[in-house]
């Protein structure tokens, strides 16, 4: 890990770090992307410094983000629906993880072609799943692939499996919450989990839970305070968000919950794909 004086950091950083803020927590469990989540997290904690990205951190983002199978074909997706040539440009990785108004510039069309190119040979039969999400409004937003694309709602109604299916669910999206303390390493944040009851999924009661923000002081954070909004990816504090962006995160995630209870498809994986 870098020196504990890598710590502080200020708003706004770049795409690139902006991005590891969020990809970090399912890299370090070794969910979706490089082997090597050490030198993810250094690249990102050495290019949040100031706010200003290094040359050297930098490119080692940029060759390690890569490496996301899952969301860098959605970013040059977003990016290219933008006119902008770099995925990582930081509007097009706050629209994914976040959400915002540029995602309605994204087509029904550019998603299906997208869809169509990434999964037909691989889900086979269960395509046209994929295909009536998008022509539901689905959109590449992290909440579309999580509620949309991964396996876990069809999990749902298997009983046997259905608890760890929520919780993974749950952890797998972006959720928010407000932060109540910050103890050293660790956050104290008051947030809203998913539910399910057994036929649709919603969302529960206001629970408290403790999350990471740093480890040993080094983080890719801003500095948090009571009060402050926050997005989550599994056990790990991502980004402090504004209402604007809460809002924008809540509307997209309740999107996609819409269209996963009327199209049933917690009835059977939408399709049988990797985090």
């Amino acid at each position: 890990m870098p020196d504990a004086a890598m710590v502080r950091t200020r708003t706004p950083v770049s795409g690139p770090v902006l991005f590891a803020r969020y990809a970090f927590p399912p890299n370090s469990h070794g969910y979706c992307g490089p082997a090597d989540h050490d030198s993810f997290f250094e690249h990102g904690a050495e290019g949040a410094q100031g706010g200003r990205v290094t040359a050297d951190a930098d490119r080692g983002l940029r060759s390690l983000s890569q490496q996301f199978a899952g969301a860098w074909p959605y970013l040059e997706l977003i990016a290219a629906s933008l006119g902008l040539d770099d995925p990582l440009d930081r509007r097009v990785v706050d629209a994914y993880w976040v959400g915002n108004s540029r995602l309605n510039r994204v087509t029904p069309r550019a998603v299906g072609n997208s869809m169509e190119e990434r999964f037909r040979t691989v889900t086979g039969s269960a395509f046209p799943t994929l295909a009536e999400s998008v022509n539901a409004g689905g959109v590449p937003h992290h909440s579309f692939a999580v509620f949309c694309i991964y396996p876990w709602t069809g999990l749902l109604s298997d009983g046997r499996k259905a608890e760890h299916a929520l919780k993974v669910l749950d952890q797998c999206r972006i959720r928010w919450g407000k932060v109540l303390t910050v103890h050293g390493d660790q956050v104290v944040v008051e947030s809203t989990p998913l539910s399910w009851d057994g036929r649709t999924l919603g969302f529960g009661e206001r629970i408290t839970e403790t999350v990471e923000r740093s480890v040993d002081g080094v983080s890719m954070m801003d500095d948090l305070e009571t009060g402050d909004w926050v997005s989550m990816h599994w056990e790990w504090a991502c980004d402090k968000l504004s209402d604007r962006q809460v809002r924008y995160l809540r509307d997209f995630t309740v999107r996609h919950l819409r269209i996963v209870n009327d199209g049933n498809l917690h009835k059977g994986p939408a399709a049988l794909l990797g985090t």
